[in-house]
């Protein structure tokens, strides 16, 4: 899988590629992140790339020139499967999104910052508009490495135990159940019998119940879906 992340903020996005599992994957040549500065493809002398928006709204808007020079750039290099915008008012990104992503070869993620960007950028340019949640960020940057994170990890070989990723929370619209390592016993506190049985199939039983019980009292809006209601 190839990303391109574009953003006018470059060094907001060093560190989250450079540890853990992503960095692991890039290493092993699984995905390719690569992160465009919106900058360098400005006419402007001063590579500006915002400017006041008409009929006198207040902030300052992202121009479409500098966007479409660098997405029509890497579009003629090879063809991309989506082209997302990261804002506040797009669809929720979730895991069912995150795991349709994954399977993905080209990603374009745009980063938007200022007020906002020209609304003919996301007319013709952009095919979908994701938001990470009901709140507002400085910039998208932030937002493409959480999705980034969330997508990598569940492609085949970015985790050494791939099963791990298929249990998480919410791959089921359900909650994942608690977990336990050892000492079994700590001040008195136990792990509960039924996960020390070694009996697998009573312990998968009580994964199933636990998560159940767990959606239902901290997400019941999960179960519905879960139910397929």
């Amino acid at each position: 899988m190839r990303i391109d992340i574009l953003t006018v903020l470059p060094e907001l996005l060093e560190s989250p590629f450079k540890h853990s599992i992503i960095k692991r994957a890039i290493n092993k040549k699984i995905v390719e992140v690569n992160i465009h500065n919106i900058r360098d493809y400005s006419t402007n002398k001063h590579k500006q790339v915002d400017d006041y928006a008409f009929g006198g709204e207040a902030g300052m808007v992202m121009a479409i020139e500098p966007i479409d020079r660098l997405i029509s750039s890497l579009k003629q290099q090879r063809v991309y499967d989506e082209i997302i915008f990261l804002t506040p008012d797009g669809e929720t990104f979730n895991q069912q999104t995150a795991n349709s992503l994954s399977i993905k070869k080209n990603l374009i993620l745009l980063c938007g910052h200022y007020k906002g960007i020209d609304q003919r950028i996301r007319d013709y340019l952009i095919t979908r508009e994701i938001s990470i949640g009901d709140y507002v960020l400085s910039g998208g940057e932030l937002a493409a490495a959480v999705m980034v994170d969330s997508i990598v990890r569940i492609i085949p070989g970015a985790i050494s135990d791939e099963t791990s990723a298929l249990t998480d929370s919410f791959q089921d619209h359900l909650l994942a159940p608690p977990v336990y390592t050892r000492p079994a016993d700590y001040k008195g506190w136990k792990v509960p019998e039924i996960i020390l049985s070694g009996n697998t199939k009573q312990i998968d039983i009580w994964r199933m119940e636990q998560a159940i019980e767990r959606t239902q009292k901290l997400r019941p809006d999960l179960l519905k879906k879960h139910k397929g209601e």
